[in-house]
């Protein structure tokens, strides 16, 4: 296994720049996603580290301490996992897992016990002699798992390998990643545009925009504390509630919006690609607040009145849809019994403090 690091890499094609001056280091046996939206370049970061593209000059790739800038993909001992397979059609389950093998010049008795692990590995140790064609696609990519890991990469690279799956796969094939990496402990970059894939898997995960990283972090804290309104939009589902920042003490701010003044986190921009400016008294904010952190009820510190404009009941939890001044604001409340409210309700509204974050806004975000 390698740590990854990238330094000050950029990618343009033309006019259009598709990386622009990324720096991130993976560490050693981690599962590390690039998430963002199509086109952000989380793909093109991919393939620079696979040695498919070259960055633009001054953009370093290394392995460890080893710099493989310009170092062609068969010299890196990485393994690739593509979206769509890329099983070869004629040839059978244990000649399509020992292709990169036989190219590294290994006996055929070191073959055949070193497919045997990898595709043990990937539990499809009884499927040898079938063909791609007789196998599902969660089969399929299992076998692409066993071809990447038999060669014993460095690092293996995983291009949106789940998306051409259902969702019944895909959520079993998210376990067996997550297991076949706690038991080989290699380095693995997962590239997906699919939140719930990286925050169920990722050790740490870096957003994408542009060409650029937002931020970086575990999950957890990347879905509680965003860095900005994008991050905090693409991840999940947030509530914008836009005000005034009327004070700061340390990490707190209290924050004025027409519907009542709250109290909450000021963003820090931990993992930011560039620290933000602080935001002073008086800057335009927005109060971000999850769905699942508004409390249908009286009391808390954040608190204030709304009208249900629909409610949807889904077993374990319902969601609400609330209107609370010009603002429509969505609630998702876990076992919610028999006399939660209904469409028409008034209702009292509260979040704890520690549940919103107080993140800057540009002019048009406020509405002006």
């Amino acid at each position: 296994m390698v740590s990854i690091i990238l330094k000050n890499v950029s990618k343009r094609y033309g006019a259009t720049v598709a990386v622009e001056n990324v720096s991130l280091q993976i560490e050693r046996g981690e599962l590390f996603f690039l998430l963002g939206p199509s086109g952000c370049g989380k793909t093109t970061i991919l393939r620079i580290i696979a040695g498919f593209i070259d960055p633009e000059p001054g953009g370093e790739v290394y392995f460890d301490a080893r710099r493989v800038t310009g170092v062609p993909p068969n010299k890196r001992n990485t393994g690739m996992v593509f979206q769509n397979y890329a099983l070869w059609p004629h040839m059978n389950v244990a000649e399509n897992v020992a292709y990169g093998l036989r190219e590294r010049k290994v006996s055929k008795a070191g073959r055949e016990g070193r497919v045997s692990d990898a595709l043990r590995s990937v539990h499809m140790e009884g499927y040898a002699a079938r063909m791609p064609n007789q196998l599902s696609g969660g089969q399929q990519q299992r076998v692409a798992l066993a071809r990447a890991l038999v060669i014993e990469p460095d690092a293996v690279l995983l291009d949106e390998p789940l998306s051409n799956l259902d969702a019944k796969l895909r959520l079993e094939m998210r376990h067996e990643i997550r297991r076949i990496h706690a038991e080989t402990g290699i380095t693995m970059l997962y590239v997906t545009h699919d939140q719930k894939e990286s925050l169920s898997m990722a050790d740490r995960l870096a957003i994408m925009s542009m060409g650029r990283v937002e931020q970086i972090g575990d999950p957890r804290s990347v879905y509680r504390s965003p860095a900005n309104v994008f991050v905090a939009g693409f991840i999940g589902e947030a509530n914008m509630i836009p005000g005034t920042l009327l004070s700061s003490d340390g990490e707190w701010g209290q924050v004025k919006t027409d519907i009542g003044e709250f109290r909450g986190r000021l963003s820090i921009a931990r993992g930011c690609a560039a620290a933000a400016a602080p935001v002073e008294q008086g800057a335009h904010v927005l109060c971000m607040v999850r769905p699942e952190c508004l409390r249908l009820g009286g009391g808390g510190v954040n608190a204030f009145r709304a009208w249900v404009e629909a409610n949807v009941y889904r077993g374990e939890v319902e969601q609400f849809l609330l209107r609370a001044g010009e603002h429509e604001l969505r609630a998702v409340i876990a076992n919610p019994g028999e006399s939660a409210p209904e469409a028409g309700d008034e209702v009292e509204v509260n979040f704890a403090a520690e549940d919103a974050v107080l993140l800057p806004a540009e002019a048009e975000e406020v509405g002006e």
